[in-house]
């Protein structure tokens, strides 16, 4: 195999997404699914059959050793065939697809699933050197550290101690750290469940909770990364323009402070923002479309500033003293730390500034969505665990460690400021940590610019790929715009991402932003906590994380607590953040390419079904909690072109028997055959068949069986088909009206064997005739719904006719009762019986009692249509000789009388007597119902012992010149009750 064959994918080997699903759960198609086909040890082209794509590399051949050999085809020592040890088991092809390249000494690559319907390709020879790879320090403890100490910290930590004072201050750092954490204990336990594919928290929820929860949600946090690049943005701009007051363009405001007039305080002016901020992002956008390598070799250079400004506020607050550096600097003072305990909410103008007459009034609620930005960040580890040695240890222990090491830094930071400085200095100086800094205020502007604009970087680098990893799972045709090709940069992704973020820059108010931001963030921390929540209440055999510690409970209080920011940061921008992804969901469930990943809903319904399953026990369902449950029978018959699954009209019949749709229906069709050597038949004759369901809108499922005749797989089918309770109770299929047209002779034998099997299975029968004529939703029917009333059934055929009353089609018709009674049944107490049962069925019905002896008359008294008497007499002699016919085999070959191959007992009086029955009650239908919207009958059952041959002429003597008809027989069993 050379590598053209290899890496075109031609042949055999490759491999693509079926039905046109490009997401899929790991299955048939994915390279952890091993194809362990038995090895010919006399063929070196079979021992290459195992090789699939892969972008690990083709391992080259293993001699018995299990040791890389050299490649027969090139003439290796070994000559043109090596066996190998584990080749007799078939898994050789384990070996080279999930790449345990441990047994041959060598180390195995890492593997991720690709999405069903990804071209994945190999290159022959020696695997790719793969990037080096990142530890718990680099990989996810400092990114999340730089991403959690950001702007808020610097310019609006103080600020928050002076506004709610050092109580609230503590309280709040500790709502919005507790929150991280239990968020980032669930998210230590997703991540370590499994290997992780780009996205991020994306990834993983919608792994967890399904596609459409999980692309709502990564859109959402995808608004919330590029309005966060805003946010830093700003937080940028305004650190630059504070530093360097001359800067700006436009004239600066003074304001008041409590009602006095006190000094001159300087306040950036919005539009200085604005024009700085555009100019900013644009920056920024050229850097990222550069590439991430420069920014992730600077990223080191982004923290250090951070780190090292830190370091000197803390000195520059322990050396502070009184007046010094600044007026309102206290120092360390145990005064100040009581003063400022106390909460002080007061009215401000929309730069912060306190103004009693400002239009901005603030609470705690309002400090919690100011806050919260700055303790989110716990994703950047988990966004890079492609990165990474090994995920399962170093998400959860640095993104926890991050977490706990901010959170303590926060708690410290609140004492200490609380403690430093004035409620008024701490309220009017924004930039209170460089006053307080040492050795001069310049180390935090260079330290507060450099790490805001590495975080807008990181934004405007994650944001974008991460909205090309949704729109790579080609869920949304609408997104199809931001797709890239793997290893490729998302250029229109960025651009998008940079026009949001110079819209939320042309705000140019940054506590208005970071309310947006906040809600964006919790939702994705919410949907995170329920994604664990749901994944650990289930505990199904594939959750097994590796991390331990954590519980569902964790998850919920996890995922309330975020609901609970969200409200208490506004009502408001809760509402419009969740209706957001609501529509998207809802957008998603309509639009979005139908797939299965397995996620946690998929688990709930399964094990909700085993549980009401159980609930459900093994007696009989009351009647008044039975729902029709048919089995549909597709090809009983046969003659339907082979790209045909099923009589187009039959989904509209099994739609009519469903109350408002509630029910499900089993379309059942047999393959003849021997099952090892028809499989792959049946398996593409059951996705055929499911296409056609879907397309017809119809609840229910399609199972294929192969047996090697139709009628030993029918009745294995109604013996073993369905759970408990959930076992199809109405086997449905039509009337085989061109058997005699098409001269199938085996087709009689058939038929009866399914009706005698669903009596001896305590299965009703309905059988169809005239499906063509039968109408679709659209086609509305007018006139009435006769039922013939011959034997008691159970109210099936009463309920049957309730059923169709309910669908549009029907809906304008009424229903007429017609009674058979015999010749010396009292009619109108019979009718008054009828009538009065009905009323207590709550079935509204004109009821009418045709007595027997209206059919005395035999066919040659002249009473009879000219039609009647010849299919009547045609039927006689057709009747007759086959008889004769089988009468004479018998005879030939000196064997009892044997038809359909078993022996057969013939009383031709009682042939001819129900030949003649089924005419009159014919007649009698054709006289009352023949502009009737359909016609219900009792099925009269096959007669013992007799050829199946006659009872099909009955059959046909009774619906004949009948447009539409159903022939119903029920079971041992009421399905209707008159109780409440």
């Amino acid at each position: 195999m050379d590598n053209g064959d290899l890496e075109g994918g031609g042949g055999d080997l490759a491999f693509h997404g079926k039905g046109g699903r490009k997401y899929s759960p790991v299955g048939a198609h994915d390279r952890a699914v091993l194809e362990m086909s038995s090895m010919d040890p006399g063929s070196s082209s079979d021992s290459k059959s195992c090789v699939r794509k892969n972008n690990a590399g083709t391992l080259g051949s293993l001699d018995s050793d299990g040791r890389e050999g050299s490649n027969p085809e090139n003439g290796g020592a070994n000559g043109p065939y090596q066996e190998h040890k584990l080749e007799l088991f078939g898994f050789d092809s384990l070996v080279s697809i999930l790449g345990l390249k441990s047994m041959t000494g060598e180390q195995a690559p890492a593997l991720s699933s690709p999405r069903d319907g990804e071209d994945v390709s190999i290159t022959s020879g020696q695997p790719k050197p793969s990037a080096v790879k990142m530890g718990t320090m680099m990989g996810v403890f400092v990114p999340c550290l730089q991403s959690i100490l950001g702007i808020i910290y610097y310019i609006r930590f103080s600020w928050i101690v002076g506004m709610g004072g050092i109580g609230d201050a503590l309280l709040l750092v500790s709502l919005c750290g507790l929150c991280t954490f239990l968020t980032g204990i669930s998210l230590s336990a997703i991540a370590t469940n499994g290997a992780m594919k780009g996205g991020g928290p994306y990834y993983l929820i919608g792994r967890a909770l399904g596609p459409e929860v999980g692309v709502s949600i990564g859109l959402c946090f995808f608004l919330g990364n590029a309005v966060a690049g805003a946010l830093y943005v700003l937080g940028a701009v305004e650190t630059f323009l504070k530093a360097l007051p001359s800067a700006g363009i436009f004239t600066e405001t003074t304001t008041k402070v409590n009602g006095t007039v006190s000094e001159p305080i300087q306040s950036i002016s919005t539009h200085d923002l604005q024009i700085y901020g555009i100019v900013v992002t644009i920056i920024l956008c050229f850097i990222v479309f550069g590439g991430v390598k420069m920014i992730n070799r600077v990223a080191p250079a982004f923290l250090i500033p951070v780190l090292f400004s830190i370091f000197c506020i803390f000195i520059g607050i322990f050396l502070a003293k009184k007046d010094d550096p600044a007026p309102g600097v206290t120092g360390l003072s145990l005064e100040s730390f009581k003063d400022n305990w106390s909460s002080d909410y007061k009215n401000t103008n929309s730069a912060g500034i306190p103004d009693a007459e400002g239009n901005v009034h603030w609470n705690f609620h309002a400090l919690v969505g100011l806050f919260f930005p700055a303790v989110t960040g716990i994703m950047a580890g988990s966004n890079r665990s492609a990165s990474l040695k090994d995920t399962q240890r170093s998400i959860p222990i640095g993104t926890l460690a991050a977490t706990l090491t901010t959170t303590g830094l926060y708690l410290v930071s609140v004492l200490l400021f609380g403690a430093v400085a004035t409620r008024d200095k701490l309220l009017t100086d924004r930039l209170l940590t460089a006053t307080i800094a040492w050795p001069f205020p310049a180390i935090i502007h260079i330290g507060i610019i450099l790490s805001t604009l590495g975080a807008a970087l990181q934004s405007l680098t994650g944001a974008p790929r991460l909205l090309a990893a949704i729109s790579n799972d080609d869920i949304l045709p609408v997104l199809n715009y931001f797709k890239v090709a793997e290893g490729s940069e998302p250029y229109m992704a960025t651009l998008f991402t940079a026009f949001i973020c110079m819209g939320c820059v042309i705000i140019g108010n940054l506590d208005l932003i970071t309310p947006t931001v906040t809600m964006f963030f919790l939702l994705c921390y919410s949907g995170v906590n329920l994604s664990c929540f749901l994944l650990d209440l289930l505990d199904a055999p594939s959750w097994r994380p590796r991390w331990k510690f954590h519980h569902w409970s964790f998850s919920l209080l996890g995922a309330s607590l975020c609901i609970v920011i969200m409200f208490l940061i506004s009502w408001s921008f809760t509402v419009v953040s969740l209706a957001l992804a609501s529509l998207i969901y809802y957008y998603v469930s309509i639009k979005g390419k139908a797939g299965d990943w397995g996620d946690g809903f998929k688990s709930a319904y399964f094990q909700l079904a085993l549980r009401s399953l159980r609930s459900l026990g093994a007696n009989q369902v009351h009647p008044k909690n039975w729902y029709p449950i048919p089995l549909i029978f597709c090809r009983p018959w046969g003659k339907l072109p082979e790209n045909v699954p099923c009589h187009p009209k039959l989904a509209d019949f099994a739609n009519c028997m469903k109350k408002k749709g509630r029910g499900m229906s089993i379309f059942i069709n047999i393959l003849d055959g021997d099952y090892h050597e028809r499989a792959e038949d049946a398996k593409a004759a059951c996705k055929q068949l499911d296409t056609y369901i879907n397309y017809k809108n119809c609840e229910g499922v399609a199972e294929i069986v192969v047996a090697p005749n139709m009628s030993e797989g029918f009745r294995g089918v109604v013996q073993t088909m369905g759970l408990g309770n959930l076992k199809p109770n109405i086997v449905v299929m039509r009337y085989p009206e061109i058997w005699r047209r098409e001269n199938l002779k085996e087709i009689p034998g058939r038929f009866v064997g399914i009706i005698n099997d669903c009596i001896v299975a305590n299965k009703a029968v309905v059988i169809v005739k005239g499906l063509d004529e039968w109408p679709n939703e659209y086609q509305r029917q007018y006139g009435t719904i006769d039922l013939y009333w011959i034997v008691r059934d159970g109210g099936l055929m009463l309920l049957l006719s309730q059923l169709l009353l309910t669908k549009e089609s029907f809906e304008s018709c009424k229903i007429q009762v017609f009674c058979i009674a015999e010749e010396d049944t009292d009619a109108e107490g019979l009718k008054a019986d009828v009538k009065k049962f009905l009323y207590d069925l709550r079935m509204q019905a004109e009821v009418f009692v045709i007595a027997i002896k209206s059919w005395d008359v035999q066919p040659e008294n002249g009473s009879q249509p000219d039609e009647s008497k010849e299919a009547f007499t045609a039927a006689q002699q057709r009747v007759a000789d086959y008889l004769a016919e089988i009468k004479e085999t018998a005879k030939k070959e000196g064997t009892p009388l044997m038809a359909d191959g078993k022996p057969v007992i013939v009383n031709e009086q009682q042939v001819e007597k129900f030949l003649y029955t089924t005419l009159k009650l014919n007649s009698t239908i054709l006289r009352y119902s023949r502009m009737a919207a359909v016609v219900l009958v009792s099925l009269p059952p096959p007669p013992v012992s007799h050829p199946a041959y006659c009872y099909m002429e009955c059959m046909d003597l009774l619906v004949d010149n009948l447009p539409r008809l159903l022939m119903v027989r029920g079971y041992r069993r009421d399905v209707v009750t008159l109780f409440t």
